[in-house]
């Protein structure tokens, strides 16, 4: 697989100009065949006996390609419905008290920031820390965990394109005794992630955005030296070893799954990580950022990323965010707005060609 023959494979492009992977990925139609090749035979081979072990070794051997995408072991994955289930899965494994410090950026995506809201009736204090232009205030950051028992914190910003530096917050955090929360669904498939160098306790990511998979397969990791000290409340037979009597959680990650679950996410993940490491994480980041590059250079001072490209999430500046989405989307070319006044964002991935840039710039 390269990028001219992924590009050939995906669906979606044959009538369209996508530039919103940050959103959404197009799958490729290698995914999309084994999304429903899971599917069938789950519903008709499997169902000839007894579906219940065909459907766990499937989810076993999603967790292979996924710890090894992180740099985890398998006992570390767990697999849930998105970034969103994973965050609020972890938000909810912990036992908190009145008084108990929660620190997250203004960065943060309403995943990581709604699960919060709903602690602060319960007498949890939610601290904001500012990040102009998408870079963390650091000074502020140390200052705000530093009682803290909880951080969570978002590896890209979806707003401003910018990468946070992870490893550094994650000591900061650690030094002051706080669990550390990753949202990493903006990284996961745009450039390389290795969960053990940066030291979370947990990161939550989903495999629709720069992965290509389809919606539904999110995927929780969790450090083995922290996960007996979570107990999920969201739970089902999957949480607890097989033929357990009353609460016992399982041993690993896998405590975080509850019940069945559609196959078919899970093998178009599986397939879309194994497109994804084909092409090589390496080649994907260069193409990105080679793009990134063009389109950041031609908007001049439109542009709200950083000049620098660091990810393939381009922010600028116009004046009728709404009207120009809906007059490129006439033209067949995607992008989205931003809750931001006067901007729009296009995602430039490896699919995506210089032509498509180009298309962008004229339509503009």
């Amino acid at each position: 697989m390269n990028t001219a023959t992924l590009r050939t494979d995906i669906p979606a492009l044959e009538r369209a100009t996508y530039l919103n992977t940050g959103a959404s990925g197009p799958a490729p139609q290698r995914v999309l065949d084994a999304a429903a090749a899971a599917q069938r035979r789950h519903e008709v081979d499997a169902h000839r006996g007894n579906p219940y072990p065909h459907a766990w070794d499937a989810y076993d051997a999603t967790r292979e390609p996924v710890a090894r995408l992180l740099g985890a072991s398998p006992e570390e994955i767990a697999l849930t419905g998105s970034t969103g289930d994973g965050i609020s899965r972890v938000v909810n494994a912990i036992d908190w008290n009145e008084g108990d410090v929660v620190v997250r950026t203004d960065l943060e995506h309403p995943a990581g920031i709604l699960p919060f809201e709903r602690l602060r009736e319960e007498g949890v204090e939610v601290r904001e820390v500012p990040a102009p232009d998408g870079h963390l205030d650091v000074e502020a950051y140390q200052d705000a965990v530093a009682d803290a028992r909880f951080v969570c914190l978002s590896s890209l910003s979806w707003l401003h394109g910018t990468r946070l530096d992870v490893e550094r917050a994650v000591d900061v955090a650690h030094d002051a005794g706080a669990f550390v929360l990753v949202d990493a669904v903006q990284s996961v498939g745009h450039h390389p992630v290795d969960v053990k160098q940066w030291g979370a306790d947990a990161v939550a990511a989903a495999g629709h955005k720069w992965l290509l998979g389809v919606w539904g397969a999110g995927f929780l990791y969790v450090d083995e030296a922290v996960v007996d000290d979570l107990r999920p409340r969201h739970l089902g037979y999957r949480s607890v070893p097989k033929g357990s009597e009353g609460l016992e959680y399982k041993p690993g990650a896998a405590r975080f799954e509850v019940g069945t679950q559609s196959l078919a996410p899970y093998a178009a993940l599986r397939e879309a990580i194994a497109i994804h490491e084909e092409l090589g994480a390496d080649t994907v980041t260069a193409h990105i950022d080679g793009l990134a590059r063009r389109l950041g250079d031609a908007l001049g001072d439109r542009l709200v990323s950083p000049r620098e490209p660091e990810s393939g999430l381009v922010t600028f500046r116009v004046d009728d965010p709404e009207t120009t989405v809906e007059r490129l989307e006439a033209r067949d070319i995607y992008v989205r707005t931003l809750p931001s006044s006067g901007v729009v964002r296009a995602s430039v991935h490896v699919f995506n060609t210089a032509d498509d840039v180009d298309a962008l710039l004229d339509a503009l």
